[in-house]
């Protein structure tokens, strides 16, 4: 059973490594297209409620209207082209919104986010804009039109008959908000789970020291260092001079940058004893040629064994370093140090496995990669590394200027390309879930304001459709208390009623960030609790000052209002 854990999560590790380096752009594609779809059925249906609860306040001259001869159809359209004159003006506000949004977004956007460049307004977008916005006014703008103009004339033109109209309309306004709340809901708790999942991969354990270490790549003429074994005589030469530099704790060749979107060199390694039909099946793992320092100055603790040294060197017997979950797969129930491996099974190259390392981040930083790791003095690649890693006791970038004159003065013509602390390599795998988390949250605060206000408008509104009967209510006893309670429950049993419904929409449509997410389940609890409660607190603080607004009503006034 040991075996077969390890060789899942080996081969799951591997099978994967493409869409850990490069990323998850096309689901996060699809979660933007939603989390931007949700943002705007919200907004459409805060802009349907406000109208329905503005189109009831307008029953009696509707009626009055329809008693002079106009025809339903007259009023519908009245209604409409006022909807879609809203509509336009707010299409035009929103066009310049972006166009100000996109230029904010490049100036400030996470580093590393990729192709910035290309990002801005551009014709497709807004003819998708005017689209969208007629779709809008012609399904959100004429259900309140069609609604207002449903009117009883003797109801509507006689006195105080307007609180059975009222009712309807305050059920129906009830209903809308609610599904914003549920809504607001489903992109909150995106948010809050892609969020949860930065944190949780900013802080992901890369298996070695990341602190003073620097990461340097070497520009070489290639006419020069034309074979493999030209560079790593070079490299061999050149890092023991490097290491000596005051500041500088150790040196090593590696093979690529680190998050470079290449697994660095990759292949089938066979054990000992194992038959062809064994070997075949066995996963791929990465191969690392580095140099005797590089542990060191990795800050890679060896768990078991030792790491390379200076007389691993060609004529010995030929070594090989392996990490953890190597060990686990080939040896599950043996310990490692002493067996033999080769790679596609050539023997001629077999090397004994003298260390066991922890799995590493270097090459993918949402999971740990195995690797095996062969030292530079023995190498039978048909390639060279081009990298070094520089452990350093101080700021990395203090010995750059130190290491270009080095490398000037010992190798004439080789220079240093680049020199980066490693810390600057983690902006290219977090630019995504950086640049996820910002675009969420946007969504999501833009949600949220769109309930409070529309919990707001309604509660609002609610308190002066019932003016009379909170006049009655107060002139039977009720005091001032009595009626904030009343309206408290009702805005908070609308808002309670939509986190319901919200946290049922999440659960169903959270699987959707599966490979977003890093270190939390699409269903976390935890996550989900703190959404609900956040939500139920922007619902309480909508919902205070209409419900404070009641106990400013004066009895005699309310009486005498019509309604």
């Amino acid at each position: 059973p040991q075996a077969s854990v390890a060789e899942h999560d080996l081969r799951g590790v591997v099978h994967t490594l493409p869409d850990l380096v490069l990323g998850n752009t096309k689901p996060a594609l699809i979660v933007f297209a939603i989390a931007a779809a949700l943002l705007l059925l919200i907004t459409c249906v805060n802009v349907s409620n406000l109208l329905l609860v503005r189109g009831l306040g307008r029953v009696r001259e509707i009626a009055v209207r329809l008693a002079l001869g106009a025809g339903r159809r007259t009023i519908v359209a009245q209604l409409l082209t006022e909807n879609a004159l809203l509509a336009a003006a707010g299409g035009v506000l929103g066009v310049a919104v972006a166009a100000g949004a996109v230029h904010l977004f490049v100036a400030f956007a996470p580093a590393g986010t990729p192709r910035l460049d290309e990002i801005g307004m551009n014709g497709a977008a807004l003819a998708g804009a005017v689209v969208i916005t007629t779709l809008a006014v012609l399904v959100f703008g004429l259900g309140p039109a069609v609604i207002t103009s449903r009117v009883d004339l003797q109801d509507a033109l006689r006195s105080g008959t307007r609180q059975t109209g009222s009712r309807r309309s305050r059920l129906a306004a009830g209903a809308l908000v609610a599904a914003q709340v549920a809504l607001a809901m489903v992109v909150l708790s995106a948010a809050a789970l892609i969020a949860r999942s930065l944190a949780n991969l900013e802080r992901a354990p890369l298996g070695f020291a990341s602190s003073h270490l620097l990461v340097a790549e070497l520009a070489m003429p290639a006419n020069e260092f034309d074979s493999p074994a030209k560079t790593n005589a070079m490299l061999e030469a050149l890092t023991p001079e490097l290491r000596a530099i005051p500041g500088v704790l150790g040196v090593s060749p590696v093979v690529a940058a680190p998050y470079s979107g290449s697994a660095a060199w990759s292949g089938i390694p066979a054990a000992e004893g194992q038959s062809a039909e064994q070997g075949s099946a066995n996963p791929i793992v990465n191969i690392e040629l580095v140099g005797a320092d590089y542990f060191a100055a990795m800050g890679l603790p060896v768990l078991r064994g030792r790491g390379f040294t200076v007389d691993d060197r060609a004529g010995a017997p030929t070594v090989a370093v392996i990490s953890r979950s190597v060990a686990a797969y080939y040896w599950p129930n043996d310990d490692a140090i002493g067996k033999r491996l080769a790679m596609g099974g050539d023997w001629t190259h077999g090397a004994t496995v003298v260390g066991v390392v922890p799995d590493t981040r270097y090459h993918a930083l949402r999971e740990a990669v195995p690797n095996v790791y062969f030292p530079l003095r023995q190498s039978f690649f048909a390639a060279a590394p081009t990298m070094l890693v520089v452990r350093t006791s101080g700021p990395p970038a203090e010995v750059v200027p130190a290491l270009r004159r080095e490398i000037a003065r010992l190798v004439p013509g080789v220079g240093l390309a680049s020199a980066s602390p490693f810390d600057a390599y983690l902006n290219e795998p977090l630019a995504e879930p950086r640049l996820n988390t910002f675009l969420l949250t946007v969504f999501a605060t833009a949600a949220v304001a769109l309930c409070a206000i529309g919990l707001f408008g309604t509660m609002a509104a609610m308190v002066r459709q019932r003016t009379r009967e909170i006049g009655v209510r107060m002139a039977l006893g009720a005091t001032a208390a009595n009626l904030t309670a009343m309206m408290l429950r009702r805005g908070l049993t609308i808002a309670a009623a939509g986190i319901a419904l919200g946290l049922a929409g999440a659960y169903a449509t959270n699987h959707l960030l599966g490979t977003l997410l890093y270190g939390v389940s699409p269903t976390d609890g935890m996550t989900l609790a703190a959404v609900a409660a956040a939500m139920l607190g922007v619902g309480l603080l909508a919902t205070v000052v209409p419900a404070r607004a009641t106990a400013r009503v004066d009895a005699v006034v309310a009486l005498r209002a019509e309604e």
